[in-house]
């Protein structure tokens, strides 16, 4: 396994849009152990392919307290959505120290392929729900930030590539 680098907002690659998974193979379970190997890493709850620089539509997710429940999600699509939504607040490790309100789906029901191959459907809510919305979100080539005004995501932007120079010297 190996840790991965995390693209950082606003870096263009972030907006690219990923392609589906042809076949779960050994590359993609290769590619799901190192993206959750990442995530611990960084003490995230769930990563898109998208923030590894690698634009195929996978995405790992670990919401539990013990840190012991990974969810792999290949090809995810959401085939429900309750009728409420509210205003959760969110994170992103492509976003670091930055947290903001956004409005999600209260539940959610996704169809996705296990790191076998085999379809499974995830009803979920409360975190896990925020967290495959926002991670799915990274599939479609949007950063949490897009969701804010367009000053609060200026002063955002700003703030990411200052830390980014001040930390390239």
């Amino acid at each position: 396994m190996a840790y991965l680098p995390i693209l950082c907002y606003p870096d263009p690659r972030l907006h690219k849009v990923a392609q589906p998974v042809q076949v779960v193979d050994a590359r993609i379970r290769a590619l799901v152990s190192d993206m959750l190997e990442t995530m611990y890493e960084a003490k995230g709850i769930g990563l898109a392919a998208t923030q590894v620089n690698v634009h195929e539509r996978v995405i790992v997710i670990d919401v539990s307290e013990e840190r012991d429940q990974p969810l792999v999600l290949i090809n995810p699509e959401l085939v429900w959505t309750s009728p409420t939504t509210h205003l959760n607040e969110e994170g992103c490790l492509s976003v670091p120290g930055i947290y903001d309100g956004v409005e999600r789906f209260d539940a959610v029901h996704a169809r996705a392929l296990d790191r076998h191959g085999v379809v499974q459907t995830i009803e979920a809510d409360e975190l896990l729900a925020v967290c495959i919305q926002h991670e799915m979100d990274h599939l479609m080539g949007k950063v949490f930030v897009e969701y804010l005004s367009p000053l609060k995501r200026n002063r955002i932007k700003t703030k990411m590539l200052k830390a980014q120079r001040e930390e390239s010297r």
